[in-house]
């Protein structure tokens, strides 16, 4: 039976989308998730629900331990997890409140441990697999449910993700621009390493909420915009899991 895990990111770790919740504690070998572990139903389907950046949003970007968090949600029996995200766009058709569906990463982060594998067996190196790296039946759920429900979204998308938590000068958006990305955050590659690493199902629903700062025409973006976006199209893509999770 399917244990889906939700990492729930900016805006989108509401543990009221879960019947019957209740709080556990999960100790891994790598230090405490961001948060406890809330277990649920969604639809009869089993939910384990971690938020990314703590309950309070008290953990920088740099600062969240994914091994602790893709650890936590293995531990507990999480068969899949789908990972919710905002994302600043780096392409015009990418508007504000839309959602992309991730396939492809770019990582630019410079300080993160992002691997299980300190050591290797005497002749048995580990090199992960990483060139699809988002799991292709959890993509066309959510592209089918995006379509379902009529919402904006774009089915391939290429996420950079940087350390954070500045935000981009306007060479560093117009470089991330130039090297192919369409979208950028400060989480989801380290997550999705870690998630592939693990051998668990990983998808990602990211939402549009700025242009970042490659647009002269725009205000460079600030947190205030991203969490008025959030708040104007949250339900939407809590619809969404609502939707997916018990098909899985």
């Amino acid at each position: 039976m399917a244990v889906i895990g939700i990492i729930g990111g900016s805006g989108l770790d509401n543990p009221d989308i879960l019947s019957g919740p209740r709080d556990e504690k999960q100790d891994t070998p790598y230090g405490e998730p961001s948060s406890p572990l809330k277990r649920g139903t969604i639809g009869g389907a089993e939910v384990v629900l971690l938020a990314r950046h703590g309950r309070e949003h008290t953990i920088p970007p740099s600062q969240v331990n994914y091994r602790a968090n893709i650890a936590a949600l293995k531990a507990a029996g999480c068969t899949h997890i789908i990972a919710t995200t905002a994302v600043g766009s780096l392409r015009e058709e990418i508007r504000r409140g839309d959602l992309v569906i991730i396939d492809q990463f770019i990582d630019f982060t410079k300080q993160r441990k992002m691997t299980y594998h300190e050591s290797f067996e005497p002749h048995s190196p580990v090199h992960t697999a990483m060139a699809d790296p988002y799991d292709g039946r959890l993509r066309e759920l959510l592209i089918g449910e995006c379509k379902s429900l009529g919402c904006r979204y774009h089915g391939h998308g290429t996420v950079i993700t940087i350390e954070g938590p500045r935000f981009s000068t306007r060479a560093e958006s117009r470089m991330f621009r130039a090297w192919g990305a369409d979208i950028i955050n400060m989480s989801v590659a380290t997550e999705t390493i870690l998630a592939v690493e693990s051998g668990i199902p990983y998808a990602a629903a990211a939402m549009s909420t700025d242009y970042d700062s490659w647009k002269n025409d725009e205000e460079p973006v600030t947190w205030e915009a991203i969490a008025k976006v959030f708040a104007e199209n949250a339900a939407r893509v809590t619809m969404l899991l609502t939707r997916i999770i018990p098909k899985v």
